[in-house]
């Protein structure tokens, strides 16, 4: 299959700080990959500069087959790509259903009745649109997390990004999204996924990348790359002659 999105060389800094050192690799349609890291390796960074929320200093950021480096936010929003954020935000005085809504006309640029039977499909396939009518400041935290992935979606991607969408669940909230996930990754999605639940990655994704710094250190096959000696000394901590 073809490339959805290609990293060639980005770099980013503040100052003397490198947030992303020389980013490269290449998402193929429908692939799911999965991105860990510690904490303040430059993840979320990351989808800021491919959402274009943040401006890369060097490199090219390919999607879809155009250079969307110089591309604004909004412009790649409208050309398919998708995110969910790390806390989620909903409009907590509207509805499940008018939080939908924003995106998809917003970000599908749809209106009347194709953007509420949008909204319809992907609240059902969500599991929320028994809570179509309930106002999102009123939901449970599982919820709260099934209505960025509704927002997203609703914004018909080519790419879905999630940014730590499994943290704070229980085992079993969990593990109910990660069946949504990979339904939605079974119909064919582009999906990067950045996530500190380990266990929820590889139940999803056929590949992991590993940043730490701001730089890649580790890609490959999910498995054999959490038993790589460089996850272990960086990411998890462990000396390697331990």
């Amino acid at each position: 299959m073809a490339d959805i999105l290609t990293l060639d060389g980005v770099k980013k800094s503040f100052g003397a700080v490198t947030v992303a050192d020389d980013l490269s690799y290449a998402l193929r349609e429908g692939e799911a990959l999965g991105v860990i890291g510690p904490n303040g390796a430059g993840k979320t960074t990351m989808f800021n500069l491919i959402t274009g929320t943040l401006s890369a200093d060097a490199g090219r950021i390919r999607f879809a087959g155009r250079d969307v480096t110089k591309t604004g936010a909004a412009a790649r929003c409208r050309a398919g790509m998708a995110r969910s954020f790390q806390v989620p935000q909903p409009f907590g005085g509207l509805t499940v259903f008018e939080n939908a809504m924003i995106a998809a006309t917003q970000g599908a640029d749809l209106s009347g009745h194709a953007a509420e039977a949008l909204c319809l499909d992907v609240l059902e396939d969500t599991e929320l649109l028994d809570k179509a009518n309930v106002l999102a400041g009123k939901l449970s935290l599982l919820d709260r997390k099934r209505l960025e992935l509704t927002r997203a979606l609703c914004a018909k991607p080519k790419l879905l990004m999630l940014d730590e969408i499994a943290g704070g669940l229980t085992d079993d909230e969990c593990a109910s999204l990660i069946a949504t996930i990979r339904a939605i990754h079974a119909g064919g999605m582009s999906i990067i996924w950045i996530e500190h639940v380990v266990h929820a990655l590889l139940a999803v994704v056929e590949r992991l990348i590993v940043i730490d710094f701001g730089k890649m250190i580790a890609e490959g096959e999910p498995r054999a790359v959490m038993d790589s000696r460089e996850v272990k000394e960086i990411y998890l901590g462990i000396e390697a002659d331990a």
